[in-house]
């Protein structure tokens, strides 16, 4: 072992100190065996102290893991409140007024919020109507032959995907062409 190994490893530099000791001083050997002693002592009480941190630092990880997984949703459920309220406001004002025009155009507000909201948390709609199917971003529900449309192309959809990131969250579910019967 060379004098850089030692220096860095406390327990290798113990024993190295005591062996050289003894070798050139026999009768030193017990001064040499109790200062031994009180570095293991001392190292053991390092470990100890050591393994208690880890363990405590482990503990700390894991709490705030499970914090983080608990109140994930909590950014994404602030930003859906204010479209609930303006949910609640349109239908409270069309009861009041009983003019149903005015809970259509609160309706359609509250849903542009949501739409929104949804962009705010890098969400955004698949868009679907003309393309052709795509089993990766649609899901067929049926097909409709068309004379007008080429085969496998979306004709409607029935409920719109939407896509966070390069994921899917949902995938649009549609209604796709067919080539129209033979004669």
């Amino acid at each position: 072992m060379n004098d850089n190994q030692s220096a860095n490893d406390p327990v290798s530099a113990a024993v190295d100190a005591v062996t050289d000791a003894v070798q050139n001083d026999p009768s030193s050997s017990v001064p040499a065996v109790a200062e031994l002693q009180a570095k293991v002592e001392d190292l053991q009480s390092r470990l100890v102290r050591s393994l208690a941190d880890f363990e405590n630092y482990r503990r700390r990880v894991q709490k705030d893991q499970d914090d983080a997984r608990k109140f994930e949703s909590l950014r994404l459920v602030r930003d859906l409140l204010p479209g609930l309220d303006g949910l609640q406001r349109a239908i409270q004002s069309a009861e009041q007024t009983g003019d149903k025009q005015v809970l259509i155009e609160g309706v359609r507000m509250v849903s542009q919020q949501f739409r929104d909201i949804l962009k705010l948390h890098a969400t955004e709609p698949i868009e679907a109507l003309g393309k052709p199917f795509d089993p990766n971003v649609h899901e067929a529900l049926t097909q409709i032959p068309s004379a007008d449309h080429e085969p496998m192309t979306v004709l409607q959809v029935i409920e719109t995907g939407y896509r966070m990131h390069d994921r899917i969250v949902r995938p649009a579910r549609v209604i796709v062409s067919s080539a129209p019967p033979a004669p």
